[in-house]
């Protein structure tokens, strides 16, 4: 393995864990309050890391070929999951 492919193996699992960490942080926010503005941010990060983690399995499953519809797909579910986070702001 590549140091670029192993960095990138580390920089993916580290958005995936903080993300994680965001997501069930927002899940107890919502059990403790009932707010509505936590259920779109705990779905914004749930959909940011489901972005990260697809685009990580995928590259290395297909040896990073196709990069563009690979980082077209990351860019569209990570978009997604921010519209959810701006929409969290605005709940309630």
């Amino acid at each position: 393995m590549q140091l670029l492919e192993a960095l990138y193996i580390v920089f993916s699992g580290t958005v995936i864990a903080s993300g994680l960490v965001m997501a069930g942080m927002a899940v107890q926010a919502y059990a403790e309050t009932r707010r509505q503005s936590m259920v779109y941010l705990s779905i914004g990060f749930t959909l940011i890391v489901a972005a990260a983690t697809a685009t990580t399995i995928s590259a290395f499953v297909n040896d990073f070929q196709n990069p563009r519809t690979l980082l077209t797909v990351n860019y569209f579910v990570t978009t997604l999951g921010f519209t959810a986070v701006i929409m969290s702001l605005y709940a309630d």
